[in-house]
């Protein structure tokens, strides 16, 4: 086999940043590239119950780290990247219950805040983004204009998206276009 490097390159580097739409400073949307840690997918064995408190061991302890998108399905995710070791002794305390997916290549996380945030997602999804139907740490996934996605709200005001890669420059100018209205700040990472 031949030896080579693989060069990383961030799935947003060459989206739009900067400050765009109305000058409002009330309503402003901030929208920001997450790092590019870490996302797993735990797929639990059938019949293996009990795992609501064994899946949050193999986070980093971060809040809304586990997120459940289907019976038996999480991702867990992080800011910081872990190595196949790693991820060989998360999937040690899962042995025989559940397997661990390393998607962290393959999926991209988006944040998105500020008090129109709700009205700004509105305008894309078809889920009840109202805070008292989807409360801090809730996750569900959804279709984001055509664009699947997974939507957690991480804060009052903000929201998380986690996309497939290849999606997620499309993705970033959907929020920026839905965005304009009340003026956005984007910042891609670097």
């Amino acid at each position: 086999m031949v030896d080579f490097a693989l060069l990383h390159r961030c799935a947003l580097a060459g989206a739009r940043s900067g400050s765009f739409g109305a000058s409002s400073m009330t309503a402003r949307i901030t929208l920001g590239a997450l790092p590019e840690g870490h996302v797993l997918q735990v797929l639990a064995a059938h019949g293996s119950g009990g795992l609501q408190n064994l899946i949050p061991q193999i986070g980093d302890g971060a809040p809304h780290a586990v997120r459940p998108y289907g019976p038996g399905q999480w991702f867990v995710v992080g800011d910081a990247p872990l190595s196949a070791a790693d991820i060989a002794g998360k999937a040690t305390l899962l042995a025989g219950k559940a397997s661990i997916a390393d998607q962290g290549h393959g999926r991209v996380r988006i944040g998105i805040s500020g008090a129109s945030v709700e009205a700004v997602l509105a305008k894309g999804t078809a889920v009840d983004l109202d805070r008292a139907n989807f409360a801090i740490g809730h996750s569900a996934m959804t279709l984001i204009g055509h664009i699947s996605a997974l939507i957690t709200r991480t804060d009052v005001d903000s929201f998380e998206l986690m996309v497939l890669r290849g999606f997620a420059e499309s993705l970033w100018d959907e929020l920026l276009q839905m965005s304009l209205e009340f003026g956005v700040n984007a910042k891609t990472a670097g």
